[in-house]
């Protein structure tokens, strides 16, 4: 059985402008577990409050998965991280050093004796703590193969019980990749007693093609994401390594438990949250994944799927558009149809969410799935509310400029003020920079709708910048003004948030 290990929520919130809050953790930690993954990737806990926090209530809140926080080969980093993950049901520490000669030289200024006693070192004071102990190699791809057996000899005779060989910059050839796991695992004494993960960016776009390459040679834990989100060109897609192992399982010969039908959902829900969509291509989850528009392909699709579908949508839990409540529905059915959908909500979430349901129920004819759940995303993305948008109005008509009022709240203080532009959105950003300074720049802007029909909820995703900073904002809503103003709020109140996180922990990782 091949171990699937998530870090979507620490390697992939990395990806930039996929940040994600606290509210937003939980909610993905809990479909992480309900898709049955054996492993997640919470956090790196000594990176800053924030972080040691949602590490923290994702390991009290998950029951069934491991629950890991990464640290450096730092006694200060392990402390923290199991301090985080001390009340998960299933803890684990992850410690990683550098291996390869360019980072040993140029990054921590060590020998390879130097590195050894560091790596034993990490692993022993984490196995005060917990008997699960990961230890990586970071850059291992660009290490030799009799240094990386000393390290990991060493640490296993230290305690390790998961051992990662990571392609940390993607440099690796799937070829090269097999016979690179295959050398470590036949020249580490010990390496037959623990787990071999592997930890594979996609930076030539071959992640998911080496961790099964690594499948092949013996390794028994995968490292990836949902999405392959992750930083650079992203991880291994989580979805594409568990498809592939399941359609060609006559390659593999091996499992997981991943609920494979959870995957959908796993997809969409991230997408909601971090507003990065997939391209429409992508496979197992994009929008095209099962189309077919060739009229050979539809004939003979039509007479026997498996023509052109090595998979079926149900198996990875694609369905269609479902109508679920109306503006006669009680807060009970939103609450059940809710937890159907794989949300957990407490009582001031749930009355949060009915009284926009009800609201959204009166304008529109139908609800779908889609719009519950873009009202649960609007409720956690909101989570820090620094700024509240109170009302807008606009005046646009041909030939002439648009005008558009904003009135925000901030705290106690509220603030009004007119912009005007080529259009309605284009006048409300020119208030919203008044409202927050001509130094915030918008970098990106695009409008999704939600559900289908004249009446479907809009999802507004935008990019803001702020110096070298960037932050990404999401705005739901079946008026494509509002919803853009709510983007660009909601974005504000994420700069407000993560700039806590960072003051919160001032030093670089």
């Amino acid at each position: 059985m091949i171990k699937i290990f998530d870090t979507t929520l620490r390697d992939g919130e990395q990806s930039p402008g996929c940040s994600m809050n606290l509210n937003e953790k939980l909610q993905m930690a809990r479909q992480l577990e309900r898709m049955n993954v054996d492993i997640i990737e919470a956090g790196f806990a000594i990176s800053s409050k924030g972080d040691f926090e949602s590490v923290k209530r994702i390991a009290q809140t998950v029951e069934k998965p491991v629950v890991a926080s990464l640290a450096r080969a730092l006694e200060k980093d392990i402390d923290a991280a199991w301090r985080a993950v001390k009340d998960a049901n299933r803890p684990r520490i992850h410690t990683f050093l550098a291996t390869s000669p360019i980072h040993l030289q140029y990054k921590l200024k060590m020998t390879e004796e130097q590195a050894i006693e560091r790596a034993v070192a990490a692993v022993k004071h984490a196995k005060q703590y917990c008997h699960d102990v990961e230890f990586s190699a970071e850059d291992a791809t660009r290490s030799s193969v009799e240094f990386l057996a000393k390290v990991f000899e060493a640490v296993i005779e230290a305690g390790a019980t998961v051992i990662n060989i990571p392609d940390t910059v993607g440099y690796a050839d799937p070829f090269e990749y097999y016979e690179f796991i295959k050398a470590v695992k036949e020249n580490t004494r010990g390496m037959e007693n623990v787990d071999i993960s592997v930890h594979c960016h996609n930076d030539l776009g071959l992640a998911v093609a080496n961790s099964l390459a690594a499948i092949r040679a013996g390794a028994t834990q995968v490292e990836c994401t949902v999405n392959g989100i992750g930083e650079r060109a992203g991880n291994a897609a989580m979805e594409e390594v568990v498809m592939g192992l399941k359609v060609r399982h006559d390659i593999y010969k091996v499992d997981t438990n991943i609920v494979t039908t959870e995957i959908m959902r796993s997809s969409n829900l991230l997408q909601t949250i971090t507003g990065a969509k997939v391209q429409a291509n992508k496979a197992i989850v994009g929008v095209n994944a099962f189309a077919h528009e060739s009229g050979i392909h539809q004939h003979g699709v039509l007479a026997n799927k498996e023509t052109y579908e090595i998979m079926t949508p149900e198996s990875v839990g694609l369905t269609k558009n479902n109508m679920v409540l109306g503006k006669h529905s009680g807060k009970h059915a939103l609450k059940d149809k809710l937890s159907d959908l794989g949300y957990t909500v407490t009582d001031e979430e749930l009355n949060s969410i009915f009284d926009r349901f009800k609201a959204l129920a009166d304008e529109k004819k139908i609800v779908y799935d889609q719009d519950l759940e873009a009202l649960v995303i609007r409720d956690m993305s909101n989570m820090i509310n620094e700024y509240e948008l109170v009302d807008y109005s606009t005046a646009t008509s041909e030939g002439k400029e648009s005008k558009t009022i904003i009135k925000i709240t901030k705290g106690d203080e509220v603030l009004e003020i007119v912009g005007s532009g080529k259009g309605p959105i284009d006048a409300a950003f020119d208030a919203l920079g008044k409202i927050f300074g001509s130094e915030i720049k918008l970098e990106d802007f695009s409008i999704y709708s939600v559900t289908k029909g004249k009446d479907a909820l809009g999802e507004t995703s935008l990019k803001l910048s702020k110096g070298e900073r960037t932050f990404t904002g999401k705005g739901i809503s079946n008026d494509i003004i509002k919803s853009s103003i709510l983007a660009y709020v909601n974005a504000m109140n994420h700069l407000e948030y993560f700039t806590e996180r960072i003051h919160a922990h001032g030093e670089e990782n």
